[in-house]
């Protein structure tokens, strides 16, 4: 009881300062992101907090576990009692979380308007380099879709009177973004992965926990990887490397491509709306039991030939 204690408080504190953490520096990445971008519709303080922990929020459930998996195996922690207290803490956690983002999304924020960036011809542009294509706002960004020059390189100038029905996308204010791909890549499967949360729970309660519970225990049946070598350090990053397929997998089984994959495969054995409830948390479902399944045969064959000997 006393190691369960420990590891409750240990799990508690992990998730914590994990969630305050990523959710703090993505509220400031968000405001960052905010003056290097044209604004396109007004944006409150309420809108990146809300942004800012629904992104944190799957970081600090992976990152949580993995560390919780860490403590327990070098505390020599029951097996089936880390599982059974990581799941209860991470669905506790999880689904406090998503109630509380759900309900102050319902809140109306307060009416801000755009910030003003720049005035007449402003050029905005992906990169600083000169072959890249620009946009120049004759107007500025009182208009954004008012009258408008593109140099696109290799070709003549265009020149546009009004884009207002055109459904497209401003590049940013040439700040420059020279961020490594992994950690744009893990930064957008995050992203995705909190946002599939908040989908499922504004679904239903069923779907939230079945969806949830599924990837949780996923989650926490990996603690073997954690026991391969005798140097914690590289069990860690070999859990690391492991969630971080995991996550991976997540996002390729959500996006839509695999939907329409799902349903046109099980649409006569099932309606779309228990499709897209139970294919993919029975992926995660079955995947973790076959995970488990190989970690008891593993330790009953290590048991075996400790008593033989």
């Amino acid at each position: 009881m006393k190691n369960l204690a420990k590891l409750v408080l240990f799990f508690s504190i992990s998730f914590a300062v994990i969630f305050l953490l990523a959710a703090g520096f993505r509220f400031l990445a968000l405001q960052a992101a905010g003056e290097s971008n044209l604004p396109q519709k007004p944006e409150t303080v309420l809108t990146l907090i809300i942004a800012a922990a629904g992104w944190a929020l799957p970081l600090a459930l992976f990152s949580s576990i993995l560390t919780g998996l860490s403590y327990a195996s070098r505390r020599q922690c029951s097996a089936l009692m880390t599982v059974v207290c990581i799941i209860v803490l991470s669905m506790s956690f999880t689904f406090g979380i998503s109630f509380a983002l759900y309900n102050w999304k319902q809140v109306p924020p307060a009416e801000t308007s755009a910030r003003q960036l720049g005035g007449n011809g402003l050029i905005l542009s992906n990169s600083l380099d000169k072959n890249e294509t620009a946009v120049v706002l004759l107007n500025g960004t009182a208009e954004p879709f008012g009258p408008r020059v593109t140099a696109i390189p290799d070709r003549p100038l265009a020149f546009q009177t009004s884009t207002a029905n055109a459904d497209i996308e401003l590049p940013p204010i040439p700040f420059g973004d020279d961020t490594p791909w992994f950690l744009k890549s893990l930064s957008i499967d995050v992203r995705l992965c909190g946002e599939e949360f908040g989908r499922r729970f504004g679904e239903g309660l069923d779907s939230f926990f079945i969806y949830t519970g599924a990837l949780i225990f996923l989650l926490s049946s990996l603690g073997f990887i954690i026991k391969f070598s005798v140097w914690p350090f590289a069990n860690l990053c070999l859990g690391a490397l492991a969630f971080r397929g995991i996550l991976a997998a997540k996002t390729f089984f959500n996006s839509p491509e695999m939907r329409e994959i799902f349903n046109s495969f099980f649409d006569r054995l099932l309606p779309p709306y228990m499709v897209n409830l139970l294919v993919v948390p029975a992926i995660f479902f079955g995947f973790g039991l076959l995970v488990n399944i190989y970690a008891l045969l593993v330790y009953a064959a290590k048991r075996r030939n400790f008593d033989e000997e």
